[in-house]
C-alpha cells in the first residue's frame, strides 16, 4: 500500500486487499468483487514475549466427558448436528433468499424455549413480521424473546450483561446485516463480516450461548463474505432445494461436533417446514410404474440411506450441437459417464439432447450413482423402461469397469424395507465376499457397464445402435 493512503480495495470472495481497484481480484481471480474499506488507522505490532503469559498443557489419553447437547425436539435438525446444538458451539446456516431458513430456526427456537431461555435477533426484519410468521407456525405462544437490531455492540451487551434474560441460544439472522461501529466500511462487508463473526464467536465460548448465524448466498450457491467465515465457525449447515418443489434438504459439510454430509429432509407446508422422518418413501411416491429412462437409485447420506428416482431422457437435438442439461447431480460426471458408454460400451448417442434429473430436489454427491445414471441413459435410449423393483448402485471407472461402493448391505436394506426384490450392484470384493450378506433381495454382481447393456434392447427403428 502506498504511504499515506486511507483506503484499500478488499475483495468480498476471499477478503485479500489491495492498494488499487482492479476489476480482478489478484487472490482469487474472481471478477467485480473488490470494494473500497478505510485501511487501518495503526499497524499491527509484532509479539511481545513479556506481555505473555503461559499456557497449561494437556495430553491425548486425559479423560474425557462427551459435551452436553440441547436437543431441539426437531429429529431431522437435531441429526444433522450430530445430536444436537452443543452449548458454547456457532452454527452458520445458509441457503438461497427464500428457502425458509428463517422459518426452520424460527421453529426451532420457539421449541427449544421450553427447556431453556431463546433469543431471536433479526436485521432484516421488523419484530412484527417475526410475530405475524410465528403466528402462521403456530408458535407464537412461545417465550421467544424478539429484537430488531443490527448495531453488535448493543446486541453483544444485551447478550452478556442483560438482567431479563440469561439466553442459551441466539439466533443472529444475519451476520451480513450486522456491523461494528469501530470499523468505517458497510455492513456486509469482508471486514464486518469477519469482525462481527469474531466477536459473537468469543461471546459464545466465553458465556457457553449456543450461537446460530444465518448467513447469505452467492449465485454459485456459496456463502457470501469471507472464506475465513466457515472456519471459524464450529458448524455449517446448507439449506437446499428447489423453488417447484416442497422439499428441503439441511445438509451438513462442517461438523466439529458430529458427522459431516448428514442431511435432514423437510417438507414446506403453510403451518411450516415439517420433518420427514422416512425420506425415501417420499421420494419415490410420485414415481409413475413402466417408464423408460427411470431407475431407481440406492445412496447414502450421512449414515443414512437413501432411495431416490433418477430420470433420464435422450431425444434427437434440433441443433448442431446437442445440450446436456442436469439438475441434481455434477455435470462433469455426467459427460464421463456417456464417454465411457460410448467408447466402452460401444452405445452411439451421436447428436442427441440428454437430459438428466434426480426427482423431488434432492442433490446427489456421492460417485455410487454412476451406475443408476447409465442404467437411465440406456433406459430412455432404446426405450426400454427398467425393472420397477430393482435397485441400481455402483461407481464406474474410466475404462467401464463397475468398482464397489461401501456400505452396501445398508443400501440393500434399506431398498428391501421399501420392497424392492433386485438389485444391480458391483461384484464385491475379496474382503467382502468372506462376509455373509443378509438381505432379502437377489443381488446381480456386474464387473463391467457392458454387463447392463444386454438387458436394455435397442429398437430397430431408433437411431443409435450398439457395437
Amino acid at each position: 500500500m502506498a504511504k499515506g493512503s486511507s483506503t484499500l480495495y478488499s475483495c468480498q470472495h476471499c477478503g485479500a486487499s489491495q492498494s488499487k481497484w482492479s476489476g480482478q481480484c489478484q487472490g482469487c481471480q474472481s471478477w467485480n468483487t473488490l470494494i473500497e474499506e478505510a485501511a487501518p488507522t495503526t499497524l499491527p505490532k509484532g509479539a511481545d514475549l513479556k506481555t505473555g503469559r503461559l499456557i497449561s498443557l494437556t495430553t491425548l489419553d486425559a479423560p474425557h466427558v462427551p459435551p452436553p447437547r440441547y436437543i431441539t425436539g426437531l429429529q431431522e435438525f437435531d441429526r444433522v448436528c450430530g445430536g444436537g446444538l452443543v452449548p458454547g458451539s456457532v452454527v452458520l446456516v445458509g441457503g438461497d433468499p427464500g428457502i425458509g431458513k428463517s422459518t426452520l430456526l424460527l421453529q426451532i427456537a420457539a421449541t427449544l424455549s421450553k427447556k431453556v431461555p431463546c433469543v431471536y435477533i433479526s436485521g432484516e426484519e421488523a419484530i412484527d413480521q417475526i410475530r405475524l410468521r410465528a403466528k402462521r407456525l403456530g408458535v407464537d405462544q412461545s417465550s421467544v424473546a424478539l429484537a430488531s437490531a443490527t448495531n453488535l455492540n448493543d446486541i453483544l451487551m444485551t447478550l452478556e450483561k442483560s438482567s431479563e434474560i440469561k439466553p442459551k441460544l441466539a439466533v443472529i439472522d444475519s451476520i451480513q446485516t450486522m456491523y461494528v461501529e469501530q470499523l468505517d466500511s458497510s455492513p456486509g462487508s469482508v471486514s464486518q463480516v469477519r469482525a462481527s463473526a469474531q466477536e459473537l464467536i468469543r461471546l459464545a465460548k466465553r458465556r457457553g450461548i449456543t450461537i446460530i448465524l444465518v448467513g447469505h448466498v452467492t449465485k454459485e450457491g456459496a456463502l457470501a463474505g469471507p472464506r475465513v467465515l466457515e472456519h471459524m465457525v464450529d458448524s455449517v449447515l446448507y439449506f437446499e432445494g428447489e423453488r417447484g418443489h416442497h422439499f428441503r434438504i439441511l445438509r451438513g459439510v462442517k461438523n466439529r461436533f458430529g458427522a459431516t454430509d448428514e442431511i435432514g429432509v423437510f417438507e414446506m407446508t403453510q403451518t411450516g417446514l415439517q420433518e420427514v422422518l422416512n425420506p425415501s418413501a417420499l421420494f419415490l411416491s410420485e414415481r409413475i410404474e413402466s417408464a423408460s429412462g427411470s431407475v431407481i437409485f440406492s445412496g447414502i447420506e450421512g449414515t443414512r440411506p437413501i432411495l431416490v428416482e433418477i430420470q433420464a431422457l435422450v431425444a434427437p437435438s434440433a441443433y448442431g450441437t446437442p445440450r446436456r442439461s442436469v439438475i441434481g447431480w455434477d455435470s462433469n460426471r455426467l459427460s464421463m459417464v456417456i464417454a465411457v458408454l460410448e467408447t466402452r460400451c460401444g452405445v452411439v448417442f451421436g447428436a442427441r439432447d440428454i437430459f438428466l434429473s434426480v426427482a423431488g430436489g434432492m442433490r446427489i454427491h456421492e460417485p455410487a450413482a454412476d451406475l443408476a445414471v447409465a442404467a437411465a441413459l440406456l433406459s430412455s435410449l432404446t426405450d426400454c423402461p427398467a425393472p420397477r423393483d430393482t435397485v441400481y448402485f455402483g461407481e464406474v471407472g474410466l475404462s467401464g469397469e463397475v468398482r464397489a461402493v461401501t456400505q452396501t448391505e445398508l443400501r440393500l436394506k434399506e431398498a428391501g424395507k421399501l420392497g424392492f426384490k433386485h438389485a444391480v450392484m458391483p461384484k464385491m470384493s475379496s474382503k467382502q465376499s468372506g462376509k455373509s450378506l443378509e438381505s432379502s433381495l437377489s443381488v446381480d454382481e456386474v464387473t463391467f457397464l457392458k454387463d447392463i447393456s444386454e438387458s436394455f434392447q435397442q429398437k430397430p427403428q431408433q437411431e443409435g445402435h450398439y457395437g
